[in-house]
């Protein structure tokens, strides 16, 4: 009997794999494939950090003392100090939430809409974008919650039973707008924890000390990368990414919704949602623009953020610009067109020609002219032009939510109570404090980037030599990329062999197809479910608040109008099959786990990073002749169970 017919059964013999040909698809693709965006080559950079990060950290880290100063003075002696008037009730705290928020929306639209196009140039910037989002709604939350004069009673705005008897106004957009961003944050954060995970476990297998692998270990939830984990997580995922899309759509129109139900000329318009939904996507962009390219000269991952990264980031900030732009002349053409004197007065003179004029010129030329230079392939390959005008269009963005908020409230209808606005120092403070909030984590992570480098491979290989082997009922064999695994796999699969399981530093769908993994139809089912039991519960919670325990009449509307449920009603069918998403998907993966058989194997850490395990089953006399036959069909080496004497 040969080698070959050995580990096959009767009559069966091993099909031969082609080493001489092409490298596999698999192995072209870079580490990373699939959302685990670190590699062995990332892991020994070597970074010298600038003489200017120190002083940064420090000027932000004062930036954000700042920022908790302002809040204290302000919890304490009341809104009243900032520069807020009547009737211009809403200024600089409406205009930093509404940009900061829309800086926030970009991220989730890129990170999911790519991913739901399977454009594969996502995996450089993602993890910027997504992290950029959470920041970003934690600034924006800020404002409103200040803005409420009494922070501490915020739990109002949450339907719970009182002694008062006493309900939230769920046909407020106010209202909307907490359940709206709360869901944001809560959607954005599991999708983000949820394609980080794969990360934080290659990290706790390669970082340095022992204290941050633990910390590691904490957050990667035993994370091992097996092929039907990345099945659940890879359905997850994409589910999570299809709720987040059209949520990024919805999150923003409720924003706009504060201002189109609003009777203030300038404001009283059908077109605000896709508009704002437009400028959020708009100055989200430009933001991703401006973290990413300081941090690609500084990480020297000018071959991972290429300059065909850079012209595809342009060619949206171009598009998005054109999409604002467009919205711009449409709301003036309304204006012009429509028989609105007030309206027409707002967009067509007070505005252009009127005391704010130099500010509404301003944000014309950043946000409909500095998108014009992007027509230019030189300019969108170029990082320090797309910095700038990234720059240009932040202070855009911001101007315009600056001019649309204060120039409707200060110049109504009645000229005799027209007003204007001037910003105080707790106004500012609180501006610059976010921005200095918002970048401290970014200079941080530089810091302990620069502090820790080319340090993680020399300890891994201690690590190694110093493990044992497990024992285990399985053959195990060790690949070095992801094509030689496929076809060993295959080639197991031909010869009739059982593939038990494999363990893979990124998803191959190929190789889960041979193992015979089915469809998640359970996760998705509870899913499903999850989503109308928490749309359903919604609707009955407004509607016994707002027609039964509590009817309150509100400009003549009905006491139940399901229309003005509706924002909640999705809402909370989102948040509760996001949850049900991440927490189903851990829970049918047997995660979080301490241990796993494997972890004594030598090496077999890697396979969070550069290595693919598969699991093969057979009997004894198979197990004691597998290696010769799967070292010929490309492993490294192969592992059999130890046995008892």
């Amino acid at each position: 009997m040969t080698a070959s017919e050995s580990l096959a059964p009767q009559g069966r013999t091993w099909p031969t794999p082609d080493h001489t040909a092409a490298p596999h698809e698999l192995d072209l693709l870079p580490r990373s494939q699939g959302d685990t965006a670190l590699n062995a080559e990332l892991l020994n950079l070597t970074l010298r950090p600038p003489r200017w990060l120190g002083p940064a950290i420090a000027v932000t880290g004062a930036g954000s003392s700042v920022l908790l100063a302002a809040v204290v003075y302000t919890v304490v002696t009341g809104i009243g100090v900032w520069g807020n008037n009547i009737p211009v009730g809403w200024a600089l705290g409406i205009t930093n939430f509404v940009w900061w928020i829309g800086i926030g929306h970009a991220g989730t639209f890129i990170s999911a809409f790519l991913l739901l196009l399977e454009q594969k140039w996502r995996t450089s910037i993602n993890r910027f974008a997504e992290g950029m989002t959470l920041f970003a709604v934690v600034q924006a939350g800020l404002f409103p919650l200040l803005h409420m004069g009494r922070p501490w009673f915020f739990y109002w705005l949450v339907p719970y039973p009182s002694t008062m008897g006493v309900w939230p106004q769920f046909r407020s957009s106010l209202t909307w707008d907490v359940a709206a961003v709360s869901t944001y944050f809560t959607v954005s954060f599991l999708f983000w924890y949820l394609g980080l995970i794969p990360d934080l476990a290659a990290m706790r297998d390669f970082a340095p000390e022992r204290w941050r692998r633990r910390i590691y270990a904490i957050f990667a939830l035993g994370w091992h990368g097996s092929a039907a984990t990345w099945r659940r997580q890879r359905i997850a995922y994409g589910v999570l990414a299809g709720i987040a899309a059209p949520l990024v759509v919805s999150v923003h129109s409720i924003v706009s919704m504060d201002f189109a139900i609003a009777l203030l000329p300038g404001w009283h318009s059908t077109i605000f949602p896709p508009y704002f939904v437009a400028g959020a996507i708009y100055s989200g962009f430009a933001m991703v623009l401006t973290l990413l390219i300081p941090a690609r000269k500084l990480y020297r991952l000018q071959h991972i953020v290429t300059v065909d990264h850079l012209d595809k980031m342009g060619k949206m900030l171009l598009v998005t610009g054109t999409i604002v732009t467009y919205a711009y002349l449409v709301e003036i053409y309304l204006a012009w067109v429509g028989g609105d004197a007030f309206e027409r007065h707002m967009l067509l003179e007070y505005r252009p020609r009127g005391p704010i004029a130099p500010l509404f010129w301003t944000v014309i030329a950043c946000n409909c002219g500095s998108p014009l230079f992007l027509w230019s392939r030189r300019i969108r390959k170029s990082a320090l032009a797309l910095f700038v005008l990234s720059l240009t269009v932040q202070l855009g963005m911001w101007l315009e939510r600056l001019m649309l908020i204060v120039s409707s409230q200060s110049a109504d209808f009645l000229p005799s109570s027209f007003r204007g606005y001037r910003p105080t120092l707790i106004d500012g403070s609180l501006l610059v404090g976010t921005i200095s909030f918002f970048l401290v984590p970014i200079f941080g992570v530089l810091a302990l980037r620069a502090f820790h480098s080319n340090r993680g491979v020399e300890v891994a290989r201690v690590r190694i030599a110093g493990a044992s082997v497990s024992r285990d009922s399985l053959v195990w064999a060790e690949f070095a990329t992801g094509g030689e695994a496929l076809a060993a796999a295959r080639a197991l699969h031909e010869a009739g062999l059982e593939l038990r399981d494999a363990f893979t530093p990124y998803p191959i769908p190929e190789l889960e197809e041979v193992l015979g993994l089915a469809r998640p139809r359970l996760l998705l089912r509870l899913i499903l479910a999850a989503a109308c039991v928490g749309g359903g519960l919604s609707y009955l919670v407004m509607w016994w608040t707002s027609a039964v325990d509590y009817p309150l009449d509100v400009g003549g509307r009905p006491l139940n109008s399901f229309v003005t449920d509706i924002p909640i009603i999705f809402e909370s069918a989102v948040l509760a099959a996001a949850l049900t998403a991440f927490f189903g998907t851990l829970f049918l993966s047997g995660l979080p786990r301490l241990h796993h058989p494997l972890d004594t194997v030598p090496g077999f850490e890697r396979t969070s990073l550069d290595r693919f395990w598969l699991g093969v089953s057979g009997n004894n006399a198979s197990q004691r002749q597998s290696q010769p036959e799967l070292t010929r069909l490309g492993a490294l080496r192969v592992l059999a169970p130890e046995r008892s004497s």
